[in-house]
């Protein structure tokens, strides 16, 4: 594990602490989760460009077009959702 210095604006470093209280956790452990999230959020990010890049979307329409015509079932529609 590594040490690191970390310089914030007060009121991000007094907002932190107070997030973190709330959570019952370290400041340490809070911004350590706080960096592995936006690091899982950019390598998914990354995933899904690349995915996308090989996407074939001929293939991508013709498989919708297969799909039957039919009322989405109760609860599934959007108007439920709203």
């Amino acid at each position: 594990m590594s040490n690191f210095a970390l310089r914030l604006p007060d009121s991000l470093h007094e907002h932190a602490r107070t997030l973190a209280a709330r959570d019952n956790t370290s400041l340490n452990q809070f911004i350590t989760m706080a960096v592995a999230e936006k690091v899982s959020a950019l390598d998914a990010e990354a995933f899904l460009q690349e995915r996308a890049a090989r996407a074939d979307v001929d293939r991508a329409r013709a498989l919708l077009r297969r799909a039957p015509d039919v009322a989405p079932a109760e609860g599934d529609d959007r108007a439920a959702h709203k």
